[in-house]
């Protein structure tokens, strides 16, 4: 099922679309393209007084409030300085609301649904960077939140083609709707 419909309250939250993330080899889309479609998006929902939010992933240089616990991919270890800031096609509008995360998920041990429900926020659209860590992680959490979740398939991408298809096919369509940044784009033009 494609995207139907955009609540008059509607946000944007663009995941981890920051330096060392978008620089990194990303499939079936480049970080380049979902920073564009991100922008358009963001520039959207700013022309109509919606919320964008911006969220990162950044940790303590000692890694001290990093997700603990053993797995088999390791820690992941040192990052370059800089890695954690978003990038500059998005950051410097002073409406936009910023939210940091040490988890996979931009809700658990955040303000964001604080934010969104103080605004009186009922749906999200959400892109970003990884579709099968980041964007699902959040997805999930909103859905079980009793958020309306519509994904934008192609402002969204992945390390990996195979995990994001099986988002995309088999995850999001259980979470919420799916859609272009187009099919998006006009329904908000709809909207409201």
């Amino acid at each position: 099922m494609a995207v139907t419909t955009l609540d008059p309250r509607t946000a944007l939250v663009v995941i981890d679309l920051q330096a060392g993330i978008v620089a990194a080899p990303t499939r079936p889309h480049t970080g380049a393209d979902v920073v564009a479609r991100s922008v358009e998006l963001a520039g959207a929902f700013r022309a109509r007084d919606l919320p964008v939010v911006l969220v990162r992933v950044s940790f303590a240089a000692d890694g001290a409030d990093a997700v603990p616990g053993r797995t088999e991919a390791g820690a992941g270890g040192a990052r370059p300085e800089g890695w954690d800031v978003v990038v500059d096609e998005l950051s410097g509008h002073p409406g936009d609301i910023g939210i940091t995360k040490r988890n996979w998920g931009a809700f658990h041990g955040t303000g964001l649904d604080v934010q969104l429900r103080r605004r009186g926020i009922t749906q999200i659209v959400l892109t970003g960077i990884a579709t099968s860590i980041g964007v699902e992680s959040t997805a999930r959490a909103a859905h079980e939140h009793g958020y309306h979740v519509t994904l934008a398939t192609d402002a969204m991408s992945d390390m990996d083609a195979e995990a994001h298809r099986n988002s995309v096919e088999r995850i999001f369509p259980r979470l919420g709707e799916t859609g272009t940044t187009a099919e998006i784009l006009e329904l908000l033009a709809k909207t409201r």
